[in-house]
């Protein structure tokens, strides 16, 4: 695979990013490829190049540009009451506003690069990063046409006027949702609710639950799982084939 560093300019700064593509001349549909809290680390860039070897263009961003931050080790992050308190300090800053500006900045430059088809884009998010990719979608209908999230937290959270699920509305792209067996970020209450708002507003939802625990699709998370990992990769391939493939 091949990385290309990228300086996305936004409202807020510079936002660092990597374009992660396959051998070969392209295009290939363009990616946003949203974290999990933990941020950019070699473990994403891997999985974003598993993702590029499929056949796609995959923009992995640095959700925390705005704050300079030392990276997190996962292996122990959620063990260590001291970072997981930096860690929530940090991931509570990011408004959603200001993932909407970075989404349209992040969309904006994949429809400009050589490497990338033209059409539609897909938004692709882990954990924290679920609720990025939704907002994407919703930020640029006009351009997001697949989104999927792995373990998304408070995807359709009760009593919160920023939960990603009222953004339905606004969203045309297909939507695939994994969730967890063993996940209190994403009970069966919210499941129903998200459903529930994407009938409403006619968005074509697919949601399944996975036998794992929350984390189960990035590998350096502890509640990693190799069956469900796999599954997660050749669905999110399908999935992103199937609505991303060039309209004549």
């Amino acid at each position: 695979m091949t990385r290309t560093e990228l300086a996305v300019e936004t409202p807020d700064g510079t936002c660092r990013a990597t374009l992660h593509t396959p051998e070969g001349s392209g295009p290939w549909p363009g990616v946003v490829y949203y974290p999990d809290a933990g941020g950019v680390r070699e473990t994403l860039a891997g999985m974003a190049d598993a993702l590029a070897g499929r056949g796609f263009a995959v923009l992995l961003p640095d959700i925390y540009h705005r704050t300079p931050y030392a990276p997190f080790d996962t292996a122990t992050l959620f063990g260590d009451p001291e970072e997981f308190a930096r860690l929530t300090a940090l991931a509570g800053a990011l408004t959603p506003s200001q993932v909407v500006t970075d989404a349209r900045a992040l969309v904006a430059v994949l429809l400009t690069r050589a490497e990338v088809a033209p059409g539609g884009v897909g938004a692709v998010g882990y954990c924290f990063g679920g609720s990025m990719a939704f907002r994407a979608a919703a930020a640029e209908p006009e351009h997001v046409r697949a989104v999927a999230t792995f373990h998304g937290g408070n995807l359709a959270a009760a009593d919160d006027p920023s939960s990603p699920h009222l953004l339905a509305p606004s969203i045309r792209a297909a939507v695939y949702v994994a969730a967890a067996t063993d996940d209190a970020s994403f009970d069966a209450d919210q499941a129903a609710r998200l459903q529930e708002a994407c009938d409403t507003a006619g968005v074509t939802l697919t949601l399944e639950t996975y036998p794992a625990a929350h984390g189960f699709a990035v590998p350096d998370n502890p509640t990693h799982d190799d069956e469900a990992d796999r599954r997660h990769r050749e669905t999110l391939a399908a999935f992103l084939s199937e609505h991303l493939r060039r309209r004549e």
